[in-house]
């Protein structure tokens, strides 16, 4: 996968810097490059003024020592307050902070009176308590005093693994260094960071051929090359057949799922659907086949038709046992299977049931209220996605702002740019039918997913305010324009 666009954990991050001073690089100067790109981020967003370097007693604390000495370097007013003792410094940070020709305050409240900025050194990625004692009483007031925060690599108090927030401000920028981490990506982290820039300092990239990463944020690096593609000889057919198990009296969403698959590519989409609910369907689409099942054997007639490249089924389905029968069915046949909204409350009494049935490429797209029916609730969302990705086989797509989607080999991906116009009702329904559509052309499950939670949030940045679910397949056609820098 592209690894410009991967997350590195904080266990992953340390080695990176590990082997980068194995090979030569001494850790003295990636500290000054990191306090120099935070006050070089400084000075392109503010105007001179004065400032207070709050610096704790590990590297982070170090790169602010850093940045304390370049800002002031250039002009600006800067003092430094310090948690605890100068003297229990070691390593690189003793280092920079023996080249501070400036008084050291200790870090209290006190510290921000007349401070017009504040750069947050004290803890980075890797700290696994809850701030407390002058730590946390300081950058509450400093948020309280709506004083601009800069971060050094993550707010102090925010898990970088996790986006935990045990005691962490919302700050205006966050300078992190070489990748960004899952923390800056997973709320509450996202929405505290503020702006995020990722400063490299001389780590080389050859370090993640070593440390291989398994999380990533989605960017179409990731699955660009392998989004389906029109080719003259192409035909409807070759482009996937899919098929969506329709609901009734609940029809709205099945058919916005059919839209969103056909605009994202299926050559064909077909609606299964009761006899009751035909004209229902039959008069709300076009483009879109409608099929009537008269009786219950006909349903299990259309999945051997081995011209249906793809099923879905769960909005609108209902959730009792003709959808938990349509499921297993569409399961059994091997072919690419997304189960979504209802078909997933319909196996909260019986989870393993389900598990047993995903023997082919499946993806399962709950929000949190159906994952928890389904799986552990327990432990972050980067770890409970991987844990019922391993336990499940199928792909998860656990929703939400912060999507995460991952794969039983335990690769993920989180979500980024999802605006927050998505929260309408619907919206998943769509989401369903881009990643079928997908699915119908073949493209790989972990991959199809990973694209489709990126176009839909795409589509609904490009409408902007006042956004509903219809609204989203019709967008579409923009965005994949723009992919393919098309006009």
């Amino acid at each position: 996968m592209d690894t410009q666009t991967a997350l590195l954990d904080v266990r992953r991050m340390g080695e990176a810097d590990r082997l980068t001073v194995a090979t030569g690089t001494p850790a003295t100067e990636l500290m000054e490059n990191a306090g120099k790109a935070v006050a070089r981020a400084i000075e392109q967003r503010w105007s001179a003024r004065p400032v207070i370097v709050l610096c704790g007693p590990g590297n982070n604390g170090g790169d602010g020592f850093v940045a304390a000495r370049h800002l002031s370097e250039t002009g600006w007013t800067v003092r430094i307050a310090l948690l605890g003792p100068r003297d229990h410094l070691v390593g690189p940070a003793r280092h920079h902070a023996e080249l501070w020709r400036g008084t050291v305050e200790p870090l209290t409240p006190g510290v921000l009176e007349g401070a017009e900025l504040v750069v947050d050194g004290i803890f980075g990625a890797g700290l696994s308590r809850a701030l407390d004692g002058s730590s946390v009483e300081t950058l509450a007031a400093a948020a309280r005093r709506k004083l601009p925060i800069v971060a050094i690599d993550v707010p102090s108090g925010l898990m970088g693994d996790t986006g935990e927030a045990l005691g962490a401000v919302a700050v205006a920028l966050t300078v992190t260094f070489f990748r960004k981490k899952p923390g800056h990506l997973l709320l509450p982290g996202r929405r505290l960071c503020g702006e995020v820039i990722v400063a490299q300092i001389g780590i080389p990239n050859s370090v993640l051929d070593q440390i291989s990463p398994d999380t990533f944020e989605n960017d179409p690096r990731l699955w660009l090359a392998v989004l389906p593609q029109l080719h003259d000889d192409g035909n409807k057919y070759t482009r996937g057949h899919a098929l969506i198990s329709g609901g009734y009296p609940m029809t709205g969403a099945a058919r916005m799922a059919a839209r969103a698959a056909a605009r994202a590519g299926a050559g064909l989409t077909t609606i299964a659907v009761a006899p009751i609910a035909l004209p229902v369907y039959a008069a709300a689409l076009t483009s879109i086949m409608v099929q009537p099942l008269a009786t219950p054997e006909d349903f299990g007639c259309l999945l051997d038709d081995n011209r249906y490249t793809a099923f879905l089924i769960g909005p609108g389905a209902g959730t009792g046992e003709e959808t938990r029968t349509r499921a297993l069915a569409m399961l059994g046949t091997g072919r690419p299977t997304l189960l979504d909204a209802d078909a997933l409350t319909a196996f909260a009494d019986d989870p393993l049931t389900l598990d047993r049935a995903i023997t082919g490429p499946c993806v399962l797209t709950p929000h949190d209220g159906e994952f928890h029916r389904l799986f552990d609730p327990n432990g972050d969302k980067l770890t409970r996605t991987r844990v019922a990705a391993r336990r499940s086989g199928a792909i998860i797509v656990l929703k939400g702002s912060d999507t995460v989607i991952t794969s039983p080999d335990g690769r993920s991906v989180i979500n980024s740019n999802a605006p927050p116009t998505l929260a309408t009702a619907g919206s998943g329904d769509v989401l369903s039918g881009i990643m079928l559509g997908l699915l119908a052309q073949s493209m790989e499950p972990f991959l199809a997913a990973a694209a489709a939670v990126w176009l839909h949030g795409a589509a609904a940045t490009l409408f902007g305010p006042g956004l509903i679910a219809e609204d989203l397949p019709d967008l579409l056609p923009r965005v994949f324009r723009s992919l393919y820098g098309q006009k």
